[in-house]
């Protein structure tokens, strides 16, 4: 029984419970209660069988040492003849075929099944597709644990298309009754449209080979915090400085609007310099713009006080016991991304929103075996580009270079 099959009869077993215990029969209530209870313990007895099948599996090929790429057998994990009926139409990749096989493929090496590798696509280096689930586990784990990843905005168009700027970032008009919006756009645009490129993102993971008969549940997790933790590290430094060869082009790298590139009159950010930065941000980016900037330059600030001795910079602590930090009233994100050296971009002003991140999030895989280590390295694989949009709310905060 598959997880439809069983999800299907496990609701029409529950939804006659509870008509049952409507109307009053409560026996028959509980026979069907009891039936739900036995069709779940079934189906997870035969889940527990089949992941025992896979780790014997995984143990024999493991002894047997990883077969070369080209001359494996095209299955490994048995197949049942219900497994091979089971409607992928809607996400092949989520199906518990998909995943066992995925996961045969990263230990083991073996191939990818062609009933199912044929619905798929992958660039040139890709050997699989990673099942959506885990997609979509390493896109929540980014928006968690990430600093910079969940305030940029994020979409996934195809690659070399170009896409009008009021797409990502609609603008509003005043119009007459029963007349059409002019097109005209407003003053504060400063593109009319963006092309996002496709730029290669390679992260590996290493599977020692210790580690070869692990169940699906422990491995998804497994690859799930290794891809996510090397892909934030790598999108959010490319958000700031990308120079846009071979990756995004960064916040850092946009151009700055006249009057908005301010240089710190000494050799160190004074308030002086803090004040000057929040009077070039102009009034109609007021809102949703936040200072960015290393620990450690937001810790030189934190013993400052302007003309009247209150203190600029505050970090207030909310029930959860994560820090709020604010400079001048203003939201900070700090990263290591942003340098704190004499003649860089110190600090800096920016709407992250206005910054769009497009990523293809169809990632793919391809593994190969460590001769030194004895380890399968898999190579995860994803298309980015990211472009400022806007760059009205960026106001850059240089340290003056020493004589």
């Amino acid at each position: 029984m598959n997880k439809k099959e069983f999800d299907k009869q496990m609701n029409a077993l529950l939804a006659e419970a509870k008509a049952l215990l409507k109307s009053g029969k409560v026996e028959d209530a509980n026979k069907k209660t009891k039936e739900a209870e036995d069709l779940k313990a079934k189906f997870e007895a035969d889940q527990a069988h089949e992941d025992e099948m896979n780790k014997a599996a995984a143990n024999i090929a493991a002894l047997e040492g990883p077969a070369p790429m080209n001359n494996v057998p095209a299955q490994v994990v048995p197949i049942t003849v219900a497994q091979k009926n089971i409607n992928h139409a809607d996400e092949p990749t989520d199906s518990m075929e998909y995943r066992k096989a995925f996961m045969n493929y990263v230990l083991t090496g073996a191939k990818m099944p062609a009933n199912l590798a044929d619905g798929t696509t992958s660039t040139t280096e890709g050997g699989a597709v990673i099942p959506q689930t885990i997609v979509n586990r390493i896109i929540e784990k980014l928006q968690a644990s990430g600093m910079i990843l969940p305030l940029v905005t994020q979409t996934s168009y195809k690659g070399g298309v170009s896409i009008p700027v009021s797409l990502v970032k609609p603008t509003a008009e005043w119009v007459a009754e029963g007349a059409d919006a002019t097109g005209k756009k407003l003053s504060v645009k400063t593109t009319d449209m963006i092309t996002f490129s496709y730029y290669k993102l390679k992260v590996k993971v290493a599977i020692t080979l210790e580690m070869n008969t692990m169940a699906i549940p422990a491995f998804e997790t497994m690859i799930t915090n290794n891809i996510a933790e090397a892909i934030e590290v790598a999108l959010e430094n490319a958000i700031i400085n990308g120079d846009g060869s071979g990756k995004p082009t960064g916040i850092l790298k946009a151009n700055v609007a006249d009057g908005q590139a301010i240089t710190t009159s000494g050799a160190e950010v004074s308030y002086k310099d803090l004040v000057a930065a929040e009077a070039a941000l102009p009034l109609a980016y007021e809102n949703g713009a936040k200072w960015c900037m290393s620990k450690k330059q937001f810790m030189e600030f934190i013993g400052m006080v302007d003309s009247n001795k209150q203190p600029i910079a505050r970090v207030n602590y909310g029930i959860n016991g994560a820090p709020e930090r604010t400079l001048l009233g203003r939201a900070v994100v700090l990263n290591d991304y942003v340098a704190n050296a004499a003649g860089s971009v110190s600090a800096f002003l920016f709407n992250f929103k206005d910054y769009v991140l497009n990523t293809n999030l169809n990632m793919t895989v391809k593994t190969y075996e460590d001769n030194e280590t004895d380890d399968q390295v898999t190579k995860a694989i994803m298309l980015v580009d990211g472009k400022v949009v806007d760059n009205g709310s960026l106001v850059t905060l240089t340290k003056k270079t020493t004589a």
